[in-house]
């Protein structure tokens, strides 16, 4: 019986995984970028290894030994990776970047800067020296945000090798003496379909910021002042044979401003999307609109807020008016000759960040300037002009609390106003997650209260779920053949 207790205890041990540490140096040295790690730092640095499989076979060693370091100095981090490995057995496959992709050999970093296991940054570099990167809110990735930062990778003999440099501007971290940060780091191997990560990460989750290390040693560092001013000037000229030529010349600015270490301010003054990539045609034989992916650069990059609750639809601001809008300004027989494309966006600012509590805010405004049309009658063809969108002002107010067991608690507000006889919108909602101790389970709800006001009247509309679920069905591998 003791010995049937002491193996079930060994049992459990390897099942069950502590946090582990890594402790970073700090350097005076520069680094050069080159994989070969020359300098002296390299070799006093605390290097860490043993690596987890998550895949195929979770909890086993992986195939291959990864190795990795930490230095960082009052500019940057440095993080040196030792993938070793058969030289010609590596991945050589090129892919674009944010290319997340089966066939890669891969190595990525997961880090939680604000300790709060919810959010955080992922860098990735495959062997071949191709960057990727993200945001992690709440268990998802946006990789539509480009990070700066900088890395350099070789393939050799006995495996492949990457420096990487991550500059403190490219990141969001308190402003305090002894930082507190969670880190993971995970490989791929794509020929044997093999992910292992250097913390244990439990595959039913795959929660890298729930189940990360920890980083000790980095202090004294300060976050650098974040504010970057980018004009821009552009020219269009549409021609053809049956038209005369037209036209124009635009001009604006985008600012960003890092108010503090949490807090970020996005200005975009007169903005031209002109260059973002166009929507396919739809035919829609449905009574629901279509809503299209969000392509412009200001609405995708630090809108993880704004979005968490579904309620904010960022196509209707300067792209898109509903044609309820223009719909209410034509007779009996009129049809409108052409409907834009798009209304002209005057300006649109945001601000988004979270406290040392775990507070997250996020305000949003926006302003549309009126767009106008021409309405012809169909049995006078008789035309006049309409207005099509009228000035119009957009706001959006978020409050998301980090809850214990990694659950939240957030409220939503949105609202336009139109100027004229036009209807008004407002819509708030709240949305709840809350998670067992383990993350195996959860509960989530919601509510949403939509008004529609009108100069006669308002109308009122509501929805209302709680579900239930387990996080993630857990996988019956089969027993390995040898």
């Amino acid at each position: 019986m003791k010995l049937l207790l002491t193996i079930l205890s060994i049992g459990i041990a390897n099942m069950t995984f502590g946090q582990k540490s890594l402790t970073a140096l700090k350097t005076n040295e520069a680094i050069l970028l080159n994989g070969e790690f020359n300098e002296v730092s390299w070799e006093e640095a605390r290097w860490t290894s043993q690596f987890t499989q998550l895949k195929p076979f979770p909890g086993e060693s992986p195939s291959k030994h990864t190795e990795v370091a930490l230095l960082y100095d009052d500019e940057a981090l440095y993080f040196g990776v030792k993938c070793f490995d058969n030289g010609d057995s590596v991945s050589k496959v090129l892919s674009a970047r944010d290319d997340f992709n089966p066939n890669l050999d891969l190595f990525a970093i997961f880090l939680d800067t604000y300790n709060d296991k919810q959010n955080g940054f992922f860098f990735g570099l495959t062997s071949l020296g191709v960057q990727l990167d993200a945001k992690i809110f709440n268990g998802d990735f946006n990789d539509l945000l480009n990070l700066v930062w900088n890395s350099k990778t070789i393939i050799k003999e006995n495996g492949w090798f990457a420096e990487i440099k991550i500059p403190y501007s490219a990141i969001r971290f308190p402003k305090e003496d002894i930082q507190n940060w969670n880190i993971n780091f995970g490989r791929q191997i794509s020929r044997y379909r093999e992910e292992s990560t250097w913390n244990p990460v439990n595959p039913d989750l795959e929660n890298y910021l729930l189940e990360s290390g920890k980083v000790e040693g980095i202090q004294g560092v300060e976050p650098p002042l974040r504010l970057a001013f980018i004009p821009f000037l552009s020219s269009y000229v549409n021609f053809s044979k049956d038209t005369e030529t037209l036209s124009s010349f635009n001009g604006g600015m985008d600012i960003k401003y890092g108010i503090n270490e949490a807090f970020t301010l996005d200005v975009t003054l007169l903005p031209d999307f002109g260059q973002v990539v166009f929507d396919n045609q739809v035919l829609n034989i449905s009574p629901f609109e279509i809503q299209f992916n969000e392509n412009r650069q200001f609405f995708t990059e630090g809108t993880e807020l704004f979005t968490k609750s579904e309620l904010f639809y960022s196509r209707r601001i300067g792209v898109q008016t509903p044609s309820r809008v223009y719909q209410s300004q034509l007779n009996e027989n009129e049809y409108l000759e052409e409907i834009p494309n798009s209304v002209p966006l005057i300006n649109a600012s945001k601000v988004s960040g979270r406290l040392n509590n775990g507070l997250g805010i996020a305000v949003f405004n926006g302003i549309t300037a009126e767009q106008t049309g021409k309405a012809i009658d169909s049995e006078t063809n008789i035309e006049r002009n309409v207005i099509i969108s009228p000035l119009s002002n957009y706001n959006v107010l978020v409050l998301d609390q980090n809850l214990k067991n990694n659950s939240f608690l957030t409220f939503t507000n949105t609202n336009v106003w139109r100027s004229g006889d036009f209807y008004d919108a407002n819509v708030s909602g709240i949305k709840a997650k809350l998670n067992t101790k383990n993350n195996d389970y959860y509960v989530t709800g919601e509510g949403v209260l939509s008004t529609i006001i009108e100069s006669s009247e308002s109308s009122l509309g509501h929805s209302w779920g709680v579900e239930n679920r387990k996080a993630k069905r857990k996988l019956h591998l089969l027993d390995r053949i040898l």
